[in-house]
């Protein structure tokens, strides 16, 4: 009886606080994938809602002035459970949204409830000491909810020998979010066929789909361009910010230097990082999968629990809000456990979603949490293992790592920043420059991420200033007449093309109606050299030509994206964007003199 008023007091809380707040306030996650389905109802290329700028004017045109959005690295279908609800008004999608959500967590929490030996509200409560993770869900608007009841309905067809049912709902989980698709190993440890080809049909019928949405094109691209990379980390915002909280992140804090993003590593020693990030990957899901495949029981769940944990150690993304998928192998975990065992358990999950100051991130505290529980757990395991089968995984996982860190390697050398000089933010640390500049008698003007909007960044000389509009402003360039700089103004769902005057520092519309878009390649002002840019597999390649001898060189390659060349004024070198080994679509300004080359 305690338990449950206990339990109904804490949901009065939860909805009078929490579910109150995510129903009010509009500054959330939720614009990404609202502003998605829109897009898809408005029939637009799926190409272009990887582009940051492009994906940022459509969110403003919406009708959403915060926060700042983009849909990397979201996959071909993971809007498209608020398609339905992109013909309303964005606030009240989101509040149709969290409705839902509202309704899947009580979903999960009985299906929790029947699984298990614990009541309903012993659940509840166990939920609830996560307040951080189902906070931050509901406040932002997030999916991590809707995967939580997927994955309990998955088991619960597991356990109830709905195999090919629980594969189609594993294969949902991996078609809307990248999680998923470790699930597929599970089944195969297992021994599970019926659930692998659920998985599979399913993964396939939501390709076909995606393909009749939006064609081979656009799915070939985001499988060929936005999918290694969103595996590799470098998917979302700052791969190397600890708020990622994932081995990726730490591996690349501490071996991977980037002047601007991670100038201090602990050390710089990127063939180690390009080793080590698919030696743990794939030696956590190899050794799992080997572990569960010694018992032979169909369903264990202690097995299933040890798996969701592996699988959430591996992730390349995981912020605080993927944290409440958790509470399903806790709940596992504390039916077998101790009293002491569930206490710490209870603790572990309330730290896992415990908001943390951001000076706590850096020695990635909860990233320790889940390895910690990940190798309690699988100790037993790996016990049952042979020897030699341990040691053949064991070679294996290095064969593999190996070639990789190769491949990696290789690319990494012609990468621009072995070569060439980084244009620094000097002045302004917190802005992220984007792949739109102009070069003017007056300096060169960027288009940055700054204080959570964009804005123009000014360099001339050896400082940079920060030109900050009402609105968000993108895709600076110039022309000959009067050295005005021309950009565009959105803001209100408006977009304006706007003229600023270096000399004046006044800014005032434009007659023009709109701006041209960027070039490919760029004849140099002496008209002696061209250069250009060029897709290569996964990547945009940059390359310089002898405009007389017809002769090409290569400048910039690397598996990411060298664009947007623009000459100095004296033809002396050539400048261009480059987002080799920082967030896709998120690059760095780079200077290549061409007499040095």
């Amino acid at each position: 009886m305690k338990a449950r008023v206990l339990a109904l007091a804490c949901l009065a809380l939860f909805l009078g606080r929490t579910f109150h707040k995510g129903w009010n306030i509009d500054e959330s996650d939720f614009p990404n994938y609202y502003t998605a389905a829109l897009l898809v109802r408005h029939g637009e290329p799926l190409k272009k809602y990887y582009d940051w700028t492009w994906f940022q004017r459509q969110i403003n045109v919406a009708g959403i002035e915060e926060p700042l959005g983009t849909y990397i690295p979201q996959t071909p279908w993971t809007m498209l459970p608020l398609v339905p609800m992109a013909g309303f008004p964005a606030q009240t999608a989101k509040r149709i949204w969290l409705s839902l959500n509202l309704g899947f967590l009580a979903a999960a929490v009985w299906l929790l409830s029947r699984i298990t030996r614990f009541r309903i509200e012993h659940v509840a409560l166990i939920l609830f000491a996560g307040y951080g993770t189902l906070q931050s869900n509901f406040h932002l608007g997030q999916y991590y909810v809707f995967l939580l009841f997927l994955l309990t309905l998955a088991f619960y067809c597991l356990e109830r020998h709905r195999s090919t049912l629980s594969g189609i709902l594993c294969g949902a989980v991996f078609v809307l979010k990248l999680y998923g698709a470790p699930f597929l190993l599970y089944f195969v440890a297992k021994r599970n066929w019926k659930a692998v080809a659920g998985m599979i049909a399913a993964v396939v019928c939501a390709g076909g789909l995606a393909i009749a949405m939006f064609g081979w094109s656009d799915v070939s691209y985001f499988a060929r361009d936005i999918l290694p990379r969103a595996v590799d980390g470098e998917g979302m915002g700052d791969p190397y910010h600890p708020v990622a909280g994932t081995l990726t992140a730490l591996l690349r804090r501490l071996f991977l230097m980037e002047p601007e993003l991670n100038p201090h590593p602990l050390w710089n020693a990127p063939g180690l990082f390009f080793f080590l990030r698919p030696f743990v990957t794939i030696a956590i899901l190899s050794f799992t999968a080997a572990g569960l495949a010694v018992k032979e029981t169909e369903v264990d769940r202690r097995g299933f629990a040890w798996f969701v944990i592996a699988t959430l150690c591996v992730a390349p993304n995981l912020g605080s809000y993927a944290f409440i998928l958790f509470l399903l192998p806790i709940l596992f975990l504390m039916e077998e456990a101790s009293r002491r065992e569930r206490i710490l358990l209870v603790i572990a999950y309330a730290l896992l979603g415990f908001p943390l100051r951001l000076e706590w991130t850096r020695v990635f505290p909860k990233l320790w949490i889940f390895l910690a529980l990940f190798f309690i757990i699988g100790w037993k395991y790996w016990r049952s293992l042979r020897p030699r089968v341990a040691i053949v995984i064991a070679m294996g996982v290095t064969l593999i790592a190996a070639i990789d860190a190769t491949r990696h390697l290789s690319s990494y050398r012609i990468e621009p920043g072995r070569r060439f000089q980084r244009i620094m933010l000097e002045q302004e640390p917190n802005a992220i420059l984007i792949s739109s500049f102009a070069v003017s008698q007056a300096g060169i003007f960027c288009e940055a991420i700054a204080d959570g909007r964009y804005a123009l960044v000014w360099l001339h000389g050896k400082q940079s200033e920060k030109l900050v509009f009402s609105g968000e402003a993108f895709h600076p360039t110039t022309s000959t007449l009067g050295g005005l700089v021309y950009f565009e103004l959105v803001s209100h769902a408006t977009s304006t093309i706007m003229a600023f005057d270096p000399a004046t520092r006044t800014t005032r519309p434009a007659a023009i109606p709109s701006l041209p878009e960027a070039a490919d390649s760029v004849l140099s002002p002496d008209g002696k050299w061209v250069a250009f840019q060029m897709a290569q597999g996964a990547s945009q390649q940059l390359w310089l030509r002898d405009a007389a001898s017809g002769h090409a060189r290569l400048l910039a390659g690397g598996q990411c994206n060298n664009s947007s060349p623009a000459w100095e004024l004296d033809s002396g070198a050539v400048l261009f964007t480059s987002d080799c080994q920082r967030g896709a679509g998120l690059p760095a300004l780079f200077r290549a003199e061409v007499n040095a080359q």
